[in-house]
């Protein structure tokens, strides 16, 4: 039988077990950085499928190795994150999360859970392909700092250097069965914009007396949408937003303080550096031409991400080899943000999506939503994907 057969076939045996691992971990979600039983699940199925590995990494971090004939020949790189979100949810599927305020709302289940598939189906084949295949279970994908950069800073691939990196993450845009790939840019760096407008706050009927902290903090917002119109080059992907305004006044009290948050995003890191200091400019000057001040903290969020042309058209084309071509999608870029640009801004990586909705039976929910879910069977896919793309790597 054909190595392809072999693993839709193994990925069809195991299809319910890794469903059932799905809905555990769905059921019992944890908070970045707080992946205490999530891994130590993750740890127990990979011991008891004879999977070695090493934990500890940036806390609950998880590094398990496949190794096949001649183990240092190549080695690959599988990512999967364990998070959930602070997301209260509403959906009526009987496994829904027994915490209130904790979803996986992003997919993150469906990851973990289809890696220890893939994990599964590689280790059955160890023997029929030359190479290492490192396997990382990653906490803290959606909190600042994230996941990926500790794991490598606390020594991930000290012992084996990935020569590719490849990550999936679920799409409920697209129908379940489908993957999709965009070679290049792909994803935005993210950093967090925290600005407070400082004045003498007072009356509003004696605006000459005070400092009107809500018209300061108006002006800043308006002018700062200059530093996308006006100061990046149209061929670099920008969005600075403000979502959050707190002005704790009344209808005739101009408040003493005024705070601003909002989010830059962009896909270039020299322009990156470059914007947050005109963000930081603007903001503190137009403050000061208005007799007031203004405080800019700017916590620096993940680099952008980048898939590696080479690797992402070959893994594109072993997909297409593997699932048939109506089954392959091209994406367009998205200005959302990942960790695991750590991981592409240092090796050659690969991340791709994999659909999980289902028009028909309503499964479109986006991500981050309270009413977010997935087609199970889009877990079959992503686990025989995933160990398709990393035997072709190491069979190329």
């Amino acid at each position: 039988m054909q190595i392809k057969n072999i693993i839709s076939s193994l990925a069809s045996e195991y299809f319910e077990d890794i469903v059932s691992l799905r809905r555990t971990i769905h059921q019992n979600p944890e908070l970045s950085f707080e992946e205490d039983n999530t891994s130590h699940l993750v740890q127990t199925k990979l011991e008891e499928w004879g999977i070695p590995f090493q934990s500890g990494y940036a806390g609950h971090g998880i590094l398990g190795i496949i190794k096949g004939n001649n183990p240092k020949k190549k080695v690959v790189a599988l990512r999967a994150d364990m998070d959930a979100l602070p997301v209260n949810e509403q959906t009526d599927i009987p496994f829904k999360s027994k915490k209130p305020g904790v979803m996986h709302a992003c997919g993150h289940d469906v990851h973990t859970s289809t890696l220890l598939g893939t994990a599964r189906i590689l280790s059955e084949i160890k023997s029929q392909f030359e190479g290492t295949v490192l396997l990382i279970f990653q906490p803290a994908e959606e909190l600042i700092p994230g996941g990926a950069k500790p794991m490598m800073d606390d020594g991930l691939f000290n012992e084996y250097t990935p020569e590719l990196v490849i990550g999936q993450h679920v799409m409920p845009s697209m129908e379940v069965g489908t993957v999709g790939f965009k070679p290049g840019m792909y994803m935005a760096s993210s950093d967090e914009i925290y600005l407070k407008v400082k004045g003498e706050g007072g009356h509003a009927a004696m605006p000459h007396l005070i400092n009107d902290t809500v018209l300061i903090a108006s002006h800043i917002i308006v002018a700062l949408q200059q530093v996308v119109s006006r100061y990046a080059m149209a061929s670099i992907p920008s969005v600075l937003s403000f979502g959050k305004i707190i002005g704790d006044g009344a209808n005739n009290v101009i408040p003493s303080e005024v705070s601003i948050d909002g989010t830059f995003r962009t896909m270039n890191e020299v322009w990156r550096a470059e914007a947050k200091q005109h963000i930081r400019r603007i903001a503190s000057s137009i403050a000061e031409s208005m007799g007031a001040t203004c405080d800019v903290i700017i916590k620096d969020g993940y680099p952008f991400l980048v898939n590696d042309e080479h690797a992402t058209a070959t893994a594109r084309e072993a997909a297409i080899d593997f699932l048939g071509e109506e089954k392959v999608v091209d994406m367009d870029i998205r200005m959302t943000a990942e960790d695991f640009a750590y991981f592409s801004q240092l090796y050659p990586s690969c991340f791709f999506r994999l659909g999980t909705g289902n028009k028909e039976q309503g499964i479109n929910a986006p991500l981050h939503s309270p009413f977010f879910n997935v087609d199970e069977n889009a877990i079959e896919t992503g686990m025989a994907t995933m160990a398709w793309l990393a035997y072709s790597f190491m069979e190329s």
